[in-house]
């Protein structure tokens, strides 16, 4: 899958004194391949972020279009784009995210019971557990985990449905470095089966692993 975003930007209203918008992400377009691990880095509030939700069509630019393979995905139906991204679009979002009610397995299962049956993805879920180094808790409760395994837990959920486009945002935090070296080798493997992933970090040795780099500098990407 080709997404590719044209003259898209970010503006918040900011109601001060003054009442001014303030640009997040200044117009661009913007081409994610298949088969390649790009990377963005910058620094807290530079706007990588909001780019990256803006591609994964789950933030709606102020301006411009996002495309995947030629589909305007913000001209879809609401019900529509939600199935375009539960069978296509992986995201590991930040922070530490997960059901309490559910098992660690259940909740990187949780995608696939959206639509259909999770009984056939079973077997994935728990090699991408095993990939992630959590696999003898799949039977815990989010509540058992620390911060890093719950990381590790929405990496193997953001992987299940096999997803043509992967968004990782900040994936490594809470990470030590060998945790850190298995998610990174995870996530460039998987670009290199022709997927395409897009890497939101600050972590300093993700440029060994990235087909491309890019650095976002106030709403401003540069290669």
């Amino acid at each position: 899958m080709f997404i590719t975003a044209s003259g898209i930007s970010k503006k918040y209203y900011r109601p001060t004194k003054n009442a001014s918008h303030f640009e997040a992400v200044k117009t661009m377009d913007f081409v994610l391949e298949p088969g390649k691990l790009t990377e963005i880095t910058g620094r807290s509030g530079s706007g990588k972020s909001t780019l990256l939700y803006m591609l994964a069509g789950l933030l709606k630019p102020t301006t411009g279009t996002v495309s995947f393979d030629g589909t305007d995905v913000y001209s879809l139906k609401d019900d529509e784009l939600s199935r375009v991204r539960n069978a296509a679009i992986g995201v590991i979002p930040q922070g530490q995210t997960g059901l309490f009610a559910l098992t660690v397995l259940q909740n990187v299962l949780a995608p696939a019971a959206i639509y259909g049956d999770t009984s056939a993805l079973e077997a994935r879920a728990k090699e991408l557990l095993r990939q992630v180094g959590i696999a003898d808790l799949a039977d815990a409760k989010m509540s058992e985990l620390s911060g890093g395994e719950m990381r590790r837990m929405a990496i193997a959920r953001a992987l299940i449905m096999n997803p043509s486009v992967v968004f990782a945002d900040e994936p490594t935090d809470d990470l030590d470095d060998e945790n850190t070296r298995a998610v990174l080798e995870l996530l460039a493997a998987t670009a290199k089966t022709g997927k395409s992933v897009l890497l939101v970090t600050h972590e300093a040795t993700a440029a060994q692993y990235a087909d491309v780099v890019y650095r976002m500098d106030a709403g401003e990407l540069k290669s």
